[in-house]
């Protein structure tokens, strides 16, 4: 992210979510839909959720629906000396500096 904030010269702020605060994340509201879009429909393949994600409609518009077959490594992170090149775009809140910092580009 910082380093997209400096391509493109723009602020960009970060507010996550607490855990258990599903109600307020669009994410989770956008799962909803889905499910309920599905409607209990049994999605027993890749294709079958493929295609009934690409079919469905929000506001008039259709969804771009890619199938992502990378595997992603588990348990990868970031060691402190690397990280360390990054601090100095962000500021964090000063009320929730754990879920509330915004990337400045230098």
């Amino acid at each position: 992210m910082v380093e997209l904030s400096k391509k493109i010269d723009l602020k960009i702020r970060l507010v996550y979510y607490p855990p258990y605060h599903s109600k307020y994340n669009s994410v989770e509201r956008c799962w909803a839909a889905l499910e309920n879009y599905w409607n209990g429909t049994i999605l027993d393949s890749v294709d079958a959720v493929v295609e009934w994600a690409s079919n469905m409609t929000w506001k008039g518009i259709s969804p771009i629906v890619h199938l992502v077959e990378t595997t992603y490594a588990k348990g990868v992170k970031v060691l402190p000396q690397d990280l360390k090149q990054y601090f100095p775009s962000w500021q964090r809140s000063d009320t929730l500096p754990k879920w509330d910092i915004t990337i400045v580009p230098y």
